[in-house]
């Protein structure tokens, strides 16, 4: 399998980080929505009345400062250094979006559904305030 196959094969949506946060939020907060599209970025997890999103983002992809996100492919390095400051780029853009619309957004890391109780004590804190 070449590095083109394995590209293809990362999923976009439903991923295991995904639904582990959504199976949290199933006994916290049930309501959510998934995936809107009409809002900016279109947060994996969206409690519209609430005024509230989240987005799951994959350490590698959006450049976390953790050890995964940290390391970037030997190979086209270039390349990839570019797309995730382009990525990290486009995030900070979504955030000031949300921010000017007075909502309230919480990103979580991969690495971060790790701790399932920080998590969950995390998402509560988030959907409280």
């Amino acid at each position: 399998m070449d590095r083109s196959d394995v590209m293809r094969a990362v999923k976009g949506r439903d991923t295991t980080p995904e639904r582990l946060v959504r199976g949290l939020l199933r006994e916290i907060a049930p309501g959510y929505r998934l995936c809107r599209r009409d809002l900016p970025g279109a947060p994996d997890i969206a409690y519209i009345g609430r005024k509230k999103a989240i987005f799951v983002h994959g350490c590698f992809w959006h450049g976390h400062d953790c050890k995964r996100g940290a390391r970037l492919p030997k190979t086209n390095a270039e390349y990839w250094s570019r797309k995730i400051a382009g990525n990290r780029e486009r995030d900070e853009k979504i955030l000031a979006l949300y921010a000017a619309q007075r909502w309230s957004v919480l990103t979580i890391w991969e690495c971060e559904t790790r701790d399932r109780q920080k998590l969950a004590a995390r998402l509560e804190d988030f959907l409280r305030g």
